[in-house]
């Protein structure tokens, strides 16, 4: 399988996030990685779990902590239940989220090796499952303190939990990914940071650095995408939050997610979500 190495932006006001998604069925041949830590709670599905070096069946219910850089992948063969969509909540986040300090507490001795664990990913099952499930649907509906207390809930949860088990063997090391992994972090990092301004090749290959012809290999082959569909991407899925803000007309918000015309930005939009940016508009309201 190929590796994939993705990055999470976190919206200013929030340390971690999670949502809600819809499983497409289909068998994926790509192997994802993070530096962020993963939660991942999938219902009503059956297929393949790939964790590291850990390949098995899975159906039903499935709750699993993933630690940084461990590539992992879920090929979705059909619903239990046809009749409802098999569905996924994620939640992305960093051990120190609330502080470096927190970890250091004598009460936090737990999430260490929980967090330990994570590395060689972890599946948890039984009373675990049934109430990690009723916390993160209420996490969907929460914001501020309150989805922070039951984020908190939740990780002294599974840092108590006997009911678990760790997947890839003691001897699968994800040490050797991370490198690479730092590399496309570092140029993740940049264009996260200077998407709205103009970014050229040159300036982007340079951080890691290397020549522009061997980046664009590099970018293509670990990323599944070209830089310039990554950052259109970027830029699309800013300019979607502020069309759903209601603060900007389309075309304050082309401007402010660094485009120069509206011709463009209209084409960008539609290739990547699929309409126009005042259709999509149209769908948000209609759906909300």
């Amino acid at each position: 399988m190929q590796y994939i190495y993705e990055n999470f932006t976190f919206p200013p006001d929030q340390s971690f996030t999670v949502r809600s998604e819809i499983l497409e069925i289909k068998k994926y041949t790509s192997l994802k990685s993070h530096i962020n830590f993963e939660i991942v709670l999938m219902e009503n599905c059956c297929g393949k779990r790939f964790v590291g070096d850990h390949i098995q069946d899975f159906e039903g219910t499935e709750l699993i902590l993933l630690g940084s850089f461990l590539p992992h992948c879920w090929q979705y063969y059909n619903a239990i239940d046809e009749q409802i969509n098999p569905q996924a909540i994620v939640v992305h986040f960093f051990p120190h989220f609330l502080g470096k300090e927190l970890l250091d507490k004598p009460e936090a001795q737990h999430l260490h090796q929980l967090f330990t664990n994570a590395a060689k990913g972890v599946q948890f099952s039984g009373a675990t499952v049934t109430r990690a499930r009723s916390i993160l649907h209420q996490m969907l509906f929460e914001t501020g303190l309150s989805r922070v207390a039951l984020m908190l809930q939740l990780l002294d949860l599974l840092a108590q939990s006997e009911n678990y088990r760790t997947l890839s063997s003691p001897s699968f090391n994800i040490i050797e990914n991370s490198a690479e992994a730092t590399k496309i972090n570092r140029v993740f990092d940049y264009i996260f940071k200077n998407f709205t301004e103009d970014i050229s090749l040159h300036d982007v290959a340079a951080i890691i650095p290397m020549s522009t012809a061997a980046f664009c290999r590099f970018f293509k082959l670990k990323t599944n995408r070209t830089l310039v569909d990554f950052i259109k991407e970027i830029r699309v899925g800013h300019a979607a939050k502020l069309l759903i803000e209601g603060n900007h007309n389309v075309t304050e918000t082309c401007y402010k997610s660094g485009y120069n015309n509206i011709s463009n930005f209209n084409k960008h939009f539609k290739e990547v979500k699929g309409f126009s940016p005042r259709d999509f508009v149209k769908q948000y309201k209609n759906s909300a």
